[in-house]
């Protein structure tokens, strides 16, 4: 796997299998730093359950496999959700898995987060942490909405584009509103700057008229 995540990175550049289509991986994909940090923040938290909103070029998916798989061997298992899979991505992420020999890893849904969440909420899954991009306070806000009932109680999120203050409002609210906590933020990058919040670890009793301003 390490061979090709260096790959990558050195290229800069990737040909999909799909239709031969040429690809600028970055700033698209998150940058070597951030991976690194992702993938310790597996390891940290001993995670053994991850979801990741957003597959892309599928560079976090490898570090995110990496730390699982020091945590938890081949028993670990990850979810990536990612709608434009097949189409801005030309497969490309799914390939990149193959070719890490990490694919039988990773369960992969190309549909709508927001249809997608609520169904592995039905299902009764659990994650010890998220992964998640999307540049839109609507999305976002209803992304971590479900993350904060399907990550387990102490959890982490892994938010990517903190920079964008659309993101930034959607973690206030959860910050000021539901307790979750800021661990760790990465420098300013107009790029990708990424934050990790943690969930409370005791349940919701907040009473039904409770609201503070974000």
């Amino acid at each position: 796997m390490c061979r090709v995540i260096a790959r990558l990175v050195a290229g800069g550049t990737a040909i999909a299998a799909k239709d031969a289509s040429i690809h600028k991986l970055f700033p698209v994909a998150v940058t070597p730093s951030e991976g690194e940090s992702i993938r310790e923040w597996v390891i940290r938290e001993r995670a053994t359950r991850t979801i990741e909103i957003g597959l892309g070029y599928g560079i976090s998916t490898l570090f995110i496999c990496e730390g699982l798989l020091h945590t938890a061997g081949r028993e670990a298992h990850h979810v990536a959700v990612d709608l434009h899979q097949s189409t801005r991505f030309a497969n490309c992420g799914v390939q990149f898995l193959g070719e890490a020999g990490v694919a039988e890893l990773v369960e992969f849904h190309e549909e709508d987060s927001h249809l997608a969440l609520p169904r592995f909420l039905s299902e009764g899954r659990i994650f010890d942490l998220a992964c998640r991009r999307n540049h839109r306070f609507d999305g976002a806000f209803v992304d971590l909405a479900y993350l904060a009932r399907l990550i387990r109680p102490g959890g982490v999120v892994f938010l990517d584009d903190y920079q964008l203050p659309a993101i930034r409002r959607a973690v206030s609210f959860w910050q000021r509103n539901v307790g979750w906590e800021v661990e760790e933020v990465s420098q300013s990058d107009s790029d990708h700057q990424w934050a990790v919040v943690r969930t409370p670890r005791t349940r919701d009793s907040r009473p039904h008229y409770h609201f503070l301003d974000f």
